[in-house]
């Protein structure tokens, strides 16, 4: 059975990763600290660790995706894309008027994971902006620290596994601002894994340094991968934190490592100068609604 590393129990990456096994038996570690969970797995504690990577609202998470290329060094197995729910959660009883509704003047302060709250600006402000916002490591964290400070008017931004998980109410439902607010989470381990659903794509990971005062690097790059028809779904720019103006390029191929063309065109950037690193090569996982956590 494959020991997998996670945020808390109840959080959006625990949910996703129920949605992904599909039944499929495995030992969950969850972890307080992103951090943790990466060097569980990098440690040999468990073979895999669960990382959200990228927002629709928020963009790319850039502390997750700076330790993937900075301080780890632990390939891509899988992704998939899980809807980012959010809800707003404490104790009904705390907050419910005389009528069933609630008086959300009476919460003094939220707790949830940034990215999170981020995703609901547009209800925070209407509903409750007078509200203290405290930023935690995880969401379920936030709704684990609601649940042991019952009175203080405070409330939490989670996901409906992490209420349940935390015996408190959804005191407002899908409260995110928009409805396509999904997010990407990769699966990194040392070695290959089966999942039991059906994969729709194959994606090829690469990170790119450009030589120095080279110019019209980035153009040649992008060129070795045009000319081949080869399909870039991303291409990203973060800092090396080696030099002021130092930058690697993030690249999504959606071709396999193993294709001839893909192949061809490494070695035409590397000819160039640059150093490339294939961060991994896996199959993806779309979201199919009737397969859902409560589905199966």
């Amino acid at each position: 059975m494959n020991r997998i590393a996670l945020l808390p129990s109840g959080s959006v990456s625990h949910e996703a990763l129920l949605y992904l096994l599909n039944g499929e038996p495995a030992e969950l570690v969850h972890h307080k600290l992103i951090s943790d969970v990466f060097m569980s797995t990098v440690e040999g504690r468990t073979d895999y660790s669960v990382i959200p990577i990228e927002n629709t609202i928020e963009g790319s998470v850039s502390l997750h995706m700076d330790w993937l290329v900075n301080e780890v060094e632990i390939p891509m197995q899988a992704e998939w894309v899980y809807p980012s729910k959010q809800n707003l959660i404490g104790s009904r009883a705390e907050f419910e008027r005389a009528d069933g509704s609630i008086d959300f003047q009476r919460i003094t302060k939220i707790y949830s994971h940034p990215v999170a709250t981020a995703q609901c600006r547009q209800f925070l402000s209407r509903n409750v902006p007078g509200a203290e916002l405290e930023p935690v490591g995880s969401t379920s964290e936030g709704v684990h620290i609601v649940k042991q400070n019952p009175g203080k008017g405070w409330a939490a931004i989670g996901t409906s596994l992490g209420a349940e998980t935390h015996g408190l109410d959804i005191l407002s439902p899908s409260i995110t601002d928009h409805d396509n607010n999904y997010t990407r989470f990769v699966l990194v381990g040392s070695h290959s894994i089966s999942i039991p659903r059906t994969s729709v794509y194959v994606k090829t990971s690469v990170l790119v340094t450009l030589p120095e005062d080279v110019p019209g690097a980035l153009h040649q790059v992008l060129s070795a991968f045009a000319w081949r028809r080869l399909n870039l779904s991303r291409i990203e720019s973060r800092p090396t934190k080696k030099k002021l103006g130092n930058y690697y390029f993030y690249i999504d191929v959606m071709e396999s490592a193993e294709s001839v063309l893909l192949t061809a065109a490494i070695g035409e950037i590397e000819a160039l100068g640059c150093q490339v690193r294939v961060l991994g090569s896996y199959p993806g996982f779309a979201y199919n609604k009737q397969q859902s956590p409560a589905a199966t």
